[in-house]
């Protein structure tokens, strides 16, 4: 089984994608085709090289504009030859040298995985992040689990079953689309696990970093409903996302201000092709401890 690595980059961070490139390339029996995305920027030359006798390659491609994460993504799949493909942002890179190893025998072993999100550490030693957990219940990050969504950055992903359903929906830009993403291989019958084993280091960053967060935060969450929900659930989905909009940036205006901005963008412009999962998913899902309402 072939395993490819995707990683995006902006160009503007030479060490940390050389550090991210070298991660993926000294895999133990890894033979990693690492595939560089320039999103609207020059790859920068990396000094990492694959070992001796290693039949790892790097590739790069570089895209004309930045087209965002999930459009760069896709290109970069469409790039690769490996059975598995993992995605690893520029700025990451994988604790263990045995990852590849591992990720190969599950989906060797795992025909109906589609996706295993790595388990997220930071590299000076903090607590993490609980978003970094895709789980409600997110206080033991060294518990693995079955999830219903996954990190884009942190993951590994059965390239059959992602051309299957489609790719990531490129129209969103930035925030999402995994989950988008993920509840489509749900419906198909896939399984997505959050896998403690797996472990990639990141540095700890807010996500409100990005200057648009809480605009595409809030259109995005509105086109994912649109999309792949029942029209009751859809309701009390965005209904859920408000209030806990509210209760949560009550305090911050600008915050709020943006995201209502996004919820109505979300409302009014195209979503994308409509493929409302069937209810035996919904019900899947609650058993999953994620019910599609939060």
């Amino acid at each position: 089984m072939k395993i490819s690595c995707v990683i995006l980059t902006m160009g503007n961070r030479v060490a940390e994608l050389n550090r991210a490139v070298e991660s993926a390339l000294n895999q133990i029996d890894g033979d990693v085709e690492v595939v560089i995305v320039g999103n609207g920027a020059d790859v920068p030359e990396v000094s990492a090289t694959p070992p001796v006798g290693s039949a790892a390659v790097v590739k790069s491609i570089r895209l004309d504009r930045n087209t965002g994460i999930p459009a760069g993504r896709n290109r970069g799949v469409e790039e690769c030859s490996g059975d598995v493909v993992l995605f690893l942002d520029d700025d990451g890179w994988y604790a263990d040298q045995k990852l590849v190893s591992h990720v190969r025998d599950r989906f060797a072993t795992e025909p109906d995985l589609a996706v295993i999100s790595f388990r997220v550490m930071d590299p000076d030693g903090g607590i993490g992040q609980r978003r970094h957990v895709p789980r409600l219940r997110a206080g033991d990050p060294q518990r693995s689990s079955p999830v219903t969504t996954f990190l884009g950055g942190a993951s590994a992903i059965r390239r059959s079953a992602f051309l299957q359903v489609g790719g990531l929906p490129e129209r969103f830009f930035y925030a999402h689309e995994e989950t988008d993403l993920a509840w489509r291989l749900l419906g198909e019958g896939y399984r997505i696990e959050y896998d403690a084993e797996t472990v990639m280091y990141h540095p700890q960053v807010p996500p409100t970093r990005h200057t648009e967060f809480y605009r595409l935060n809030a259109r995005n969450r509105v086109w994912l409903a649109r999309r792949n929900l029942p029209w009751p659930l859809a309701a009390l989905y965005l209904t859920n996302w408000v209030v806990l909009t509210l209760i949560r940036e009550r305090r911050s205006g600008g915050a709020l201000k943006a995201w209502f901005t996004g919820f109505f963008e979300g409302l009014r412009s195209p979503a994308g092709e409509r493929r409302p999962m069937a209810w035996r998913t919904a019900w899947r899902m609650v058993k999953l401890g994620r019910p599609p309402i939060v």
